[in-house]
């Protein structure tokens, strides 16, 4: 169903491998963007790009758990880090990596952007998913 790569003549990556296969006839998950708003649509933790990333990470959960999936079986993710300081996207990363979407451990992309679409909005992260028979 599902098989993680890490290609050994590559440098090895952190808490990510370089490729995920889905077998065909897969069930997948395509998420919008998770990002750093409460129930209420407030943004959590202005001008904390850490804080931002743990609440799209809780935000993500929420949205696997309504298509019965989990953070195991994320297959790929984009993440998007309002900065061009690699420190703030190191520290960013560090949650992602610190959550349990390091388990599998997925493939995915680091990327520092110009703005997001919420004012205030630091960190985004879409992701795809694979839904497990059950």
């Amino acid at each position: 169903m599902l098989k993680r790569v890490t290609v050994p003549s590559l440098f090895a990556p952190p808490a990510y491998s370089h490729a995920s296969v889905v077998e065909a006839g897969t069930r997948l998950a395509l998420l919008a963007g998770s990002v750093p708003l409460n129930a209420d649509g407030e943004l959590v933790g202005p001008g904390d790009p850490v804080r931002q990333a743990e609440q799209v990470i809780a935000n993500l959960g929420d949205q696997l758990r309504a298509v019965d999936s989990d953070f195991e079986h994320v297959v790929y993710t984009d993440v998007y880090v309002v900065s061009a300081d690699p420190a703030v996207l190191s520290e960013v990363w560090s949650v992602v990596e610190a959550s349990r979407l390091s388990a599998g451990p997925h493939s995915s992309t680091l990327l520092g952007v110009a703005c997001l679409g919420y004012p205030g909005q630091l960190v985004e992260i879409t992701a795809t998913a694979v839904i497990p028979e059950r």
